[in-house]
């Protein structure tokens, strides 16, 4: 297989040895590396490889989470409040506001690869939730931007058809693979409380939304 192939459930779960619904549950929970092409999940097979690497080599990720600080990764200036109703001009916002962090080094990177990624494969998660999220040698460090949107985002093609509302963007180094899935993670398992998600939607400001996000960071999800 050619370093960059795209996979099914099946092919990873026969990669992994498992079953494809243990493999389609790790995707839908944001613990394995996965994006979809419309409706259906795919996987790259280097991030599937190195996915399997980090568990193998002691388990910095297979110990479950650990907690997630916010504040080193995210700051009331990178929480939007968004009313684009197609996904290209949200990202592109959520974009040029990720890249007034200092860590990203390359502005017109970041946007051209969220793109190109999304393309690829739809970050959408369900339930209103979508996730881009980048690895990049122009980035010094993960860090985070965060988009509320007053209205539907339509064309995520989530899986449950539930618009998106809610968009994480991670942008991360490339040499980050292990915090970068524990971010993904994190934010996949925080917001699927319903009251989260509801009272982020209706923050009036960026610091009152912060204060939801960072509220129980120092929890470890189960």
């Amino acid at each position: 297989m050619i370093e960059d192939e795209i996979m099914t459930i099946e092919e990873v779960a026969k990669y992994l040895r498992v079953s494809e619904r243990t493999v389609y549950d790790w995707a839908q929970k944001g613990e394995l590396p996965a994006g979809k092409i419309g409706t259906v999940w795919r996987f790259k097979k280097t991030e599937i490889e190195e996915w399997v690497n980090d568990r193998l080599s002691g388990g910095r990720f297979s110990n479950q989470l650990k907690a997630v600080q916010m504040q080193a990764i995210l700051s009331p200036e990178r929480i939007l409040f968004l009313n684009y109703p197609a996904k290209r001009d949200v990202l592109l916002a959520l974009a040029e506001n990720l890249a007034t962090a200092p860590q990203v080094k390359n502005s017109k990177e970041l946007a051209m690869e969220i793109l190109r990624r999304e393309e690829l494969m739809s970050t959408a998660i369900g339930r209103g939730i979508a996730i881009p999220h980048v690895r990049l040698q122009s980035i010094t460090d993960l860090v985070v931007s965060v988009g509320i949107s007053s209205i539907d985002v339509t064309d995520f093609n989530p899986l449950d058809d539930d618009p998106v509302r809610l968009i994480i963007m991670i942008g991360a180094a490339y040499n980050q693979h292990a915090h970068y899935l524990q971010t993904l993670s994190f934010f996949s398992a925080h917001l699927k409380d319903r009251e989260l998600r509801t009272a982020l939607l209706n923050a009036k400001n960026a610091d009152e939304a912060y204060s939801l996000l960072a509220a129980d960071d120092g929890r470890n999800i189960q």
